[in-house]
């Protein structure tokens, strides 16, 4: 898989220099977000689609599954009813997972981009070596990720009620 700063690269070039559509960066509203977002979403499809595929293949190995089919259960109706909350669990988990490094990860994608904020922050408090700021960057960079674990944690009881909240 390609990084994604490489890829944000390469989408600049495309996009914003060649076919002139989209800028190349900046806070200048809707347009300026579009390549950014892109960026930090096609890699993350890429795992969370694989993630996927492998949960709904694993699942579909299971006893109960096939005793479905043998009855004749539509495979719509197997997938919804009875693989859909199992697939979930282990995709919640990656999707929560991803989401926080992509918290912590569009440090990157600002600097390519020229975007200000909390990763433009923490690159200018490193190169002008402001203590306070380091500090207080990775520390809400360690809430961010308490914080995310929390709320993967909180959404299995929801997919699959025999999770107690315990």
């Amino acid at each position: 898989s390609m990084p994604a700063f490489w890829m944000g690269l390469i989408l600049i070039m495309f996009f914003a220099v060649r076919l002139k559509w989209l800028p190349t960066g900046g806070d200048d509203g809707f347009k300026s977000l579009v390549l950014p977002a892109i960026t930090l979403g096609m890699s993350s499809m890429a795992i969370i689609a694989r993630m996927t595929r492998s949960s709904v293949l694993e699942v579909d190995r299971r006893e109960y599954v096939r005793t479905a089919r043998a009855k004749g259960l539509t495979r719509r109706l197997i997938i919804s009813r009875h693989m859909l909350r199992l697939v979930l669990i282990p995709v919640a988990t990656s999707v929560g997972l991803i989401l926080i490094s992509l918290v912590n990860g569009a440090l990157f994608i600002e600097l390519i981009f020229s975007i200000p904020g909390f990763g433009k922050l923490t690159i200018q408090g490193v190169q002008q070596v402001d203590y306070p700021v380091i500090m207080a960057t990775v520390i809400i960079g360690a809430l961010i990720v308490m914080v995310g674990n929390m709320l993967i944690d909180l959404v299995y009881p929801l997919l699959d009620p025999r999770i107690t909240r315990s």
